[in-house]
């Protein structure tokens, strides 16, 4: 019974000693159809088509002989390693790593890649790698079939990118496409592929390295802390944006990598722009023009990624993808039944008065969420006098849908 196993990455160069050794040996091969035409596999080896890793495992775990695993890139980069390896299997793992293909993609396109996000795209995956896209400058995205170059520029809305399309990179095959990502879904395209996606705000710079992985080389960012008071953001705050009920409500909103936010009634940006530093891709919805260009400033000022959508809710809603969740800073009870029925999986609002919190709290319940109100006061303290110099009294209410958790 096998209980080793030589998993050896292929990037189109030649295989190194130790893989072509190993590989020479090898009573059992598995790969894609690619690897398993390589001249280097013996003929009289048992050939798997590698779909189903597990059920490879499996098969190997049961194979007397000596079993390789033939995969693209560095197998150890989002790649076989983490499944063979897994308890059940009981199988020892030795890799024989090659360039990943992110790593040989980045280099055809003449660009470092130390700080880039870097996702799988699947078909259940696909809508959280395109609000990385929305969030971050650059961002490489392995894709596979149904989940491409071309359906990520369709979910990008009219976000404006520049795709850089490697396709069957180490074959003789292979080519690179550069274009906007309003072309891109015009084309068909061979697998596998690597997109790397560049733009927004903050790509012009030329920059000095960083010292951490997939952050701006000015990471972190010189003002510490979120709920940044009003003065950071250089205007006065209303009430419905003081510092402590943002908080409260990035708190229970917990925008995260992956996640679309909508800031619905935006006002000066505040909390669109902290979302966004979590890492979260967002939307800024506002009727006013002013608080439009205040939330694109708070954006340019905290150095992120957001959209700004001018327009009045709930009627500029139908057109927006779909969220994860969703702060509403104004527009009453219809906003809030029309941000539920897109049931994002959490939905956070304030309210001034109770007989407010009521039907706001009415709203969310009947349309399938579990409510949470409190009452927040704050009391801004001048602490040379110790007198009070503001106080803030404001009912939180938030939703959560059971069947989004988390």
């Amino acid at each position: 019974m096998a209980d080793r196993v030589t998993v050896i990455g292929w990037d189109g160069s030649p295989l190194a000693p130790a893989a072509t050794s190993a590989l020479g040996a090898a009573t059992l091969v598995a790969g894609a159809a690619h690897h398993l035409a390589l001249p280097e596999v013996p003929p009289d080896a048992e050939r798997i088509r590698l779909g189903s890793v597990d059920l490879a495992a499996r098969r190997i775990a049961g194979h007397r002989g000596s079993a390789v695993v033939l995969a693209d890139g560095d197998p150890g980069f989002f790649g076989v390693v983490r499944t063979l390896r897994a308890p059940e299997h009981g199988l020892e793992v030795e890799v024989v790593p090659a360039v990943s293909a992110v790593a040989t993609a980045f280099a055809r396109a003449g660009m470092p890649w130390d700080d880039a996000q870097v996702v799988v795209a699947h078909r259940r995956t696909l809508r959280r790698a395109v609000n990385v896209c929305r969030a971050h400058t650059k961002v490489a995205v392995l894709t596979s079939p149904g989940a491409g170059p071309a359906e990520l520029a369709l979910l990008l809305q009219g976000v404006h990118r520049t795709f850089v399309i490697c396709e069957e990179l180490g074959t003789d095959r292979e080519q690179v496409t550069v274009l906007t990502s309003d072309k891109a879904a015009d084309h068909v395209w061979r697998d596998p592929n690597v997109v790397i996606v560049v733009g927004g705000i903050g790509t012009a710079p030329v920059r000095t390295g960083g010292w951490i992985a997939g952050h701006d080389p000015d990471y972190p960012p010189a003002v510490r802390g979120w709920a940044l008071p009003s003065e950071e953001y250089g205007i006065d705050l209303d009430e419905g944006e003081s510092t402590w009920l943002r908080a409260a409500q990035l708190a229970r909103l917990g925008a995260r990598t992956g996640d679309l936010v909508w800031d619905i009634g935006s006002g000066s940006g505040a909390l669109a722009a902290e979302a966004a530093r979590f890492g979260a891709a967002v939307i800024a919805v506002d009727a006013e023009p002013g608080a439009c260009a205040s939330t694109a400033a708070a954006a340019r000022r905290a150095g992120v990624q957001l959209e700004v959508v001018e327009g009045r809710a709930p009627h500029v809603l139908e057109n927006l993808p779909e969220p994860d969740v969703v702060r509403i800073g104004g527009g009453g009870v219809d906003v809030v039944v029309a941000c539920a029925d897109r049931r994002p999986a959490r939905i956070v609002t304030h309210a001034a008065t109770r007989d407010e919190a009521e039907a706001v709290s009415t709203a969310l319940r009947e349309g399938g969420y579990a409510v949470e109100c409190v009452l927040l006061q704050s009391v801004d303290m001048d602490t040379g006098a110790w007198s009070e110099r503001e106080r803030s009294v404001v009912f939180l209410v938030s939703g959560t849908r059971p069947d989004r958790a988390p």
